[in-house]
């Protein structure tokens, strides 16, 4: 019933999903892979998130309004997903109608997680959002370049080392 609503995509390693300054007109789901959302002002670039396998992609904001996009999506490594245009999510109330239900868990969940990382971020050491990130999301801890996941949360990739040396000594 919905998979005429999504089309295989793949992606190799490197290659923008999404970049900045363009509307944003798809959802998709990661079956494979991981991705790096982020901004580049000038010569520093800001991780802001690793999407990663059984997670959605996007850039939310330019999605439900149709703004140019903050984000920069990158692949990190080939990824395949299942995507849904903009145009076709619209449409899909007419075949699904418990959706309207279906988004407000979304958005929910959406928000919980967004809520918890300002939380983390105001109220917990380096150390202890490491920690946290490494209980929630462990799969780009082998997999991603050390100066991404510092930069995810917010120190600096000597700092990250430090922890992940008292970690495993």
């Amino acid at each position: 019933m919905l998979s005429p609503f999504f089309k295989a995509e793949k992606l190799a390693k490197g290659e923008f999903y999404l970049k900045a300054g363009v509307p944003c007109h798809k959802l998709s789901f990661i079956s494979k892979g991981m991705l790096r959302m982020y901004r580049s002002d000038g010569a520093k670039e800001v991780t802001q998130w690793i999407s990663t396998e059984g997670y959605f992609v996007t850039d939310l904001a330019s999605l439900a309004y149709g703004t140019p996009s903050r984000w920069n999506i990158q692949t990190l490594s080939d990824c395949e997903f299942y995507t849904i245009a903009k145009q076709d999510y619209d449409n899909l109330k007419e075949v699904l109608p418990a959706l309207p239900e279906i988004e407000k868990r979304f958005l929910t969940k959406c928000f919980i997680i967004l809520e918890e990382r300002v939380h983390n971020q105001i109220s917990l050491s380096a150390e202890e959002r490491y920690n946290d990130l490494m209980q929630f999301n462990p799969i780009p801890f082998n997999e991603v370049p050390l100066q991404y996941l510092a930069s995810m949360l917010r120190m600096t990739p000597e700092t990250r080392s430090c922890i992940r040396a008292k970690r495993t000594s």
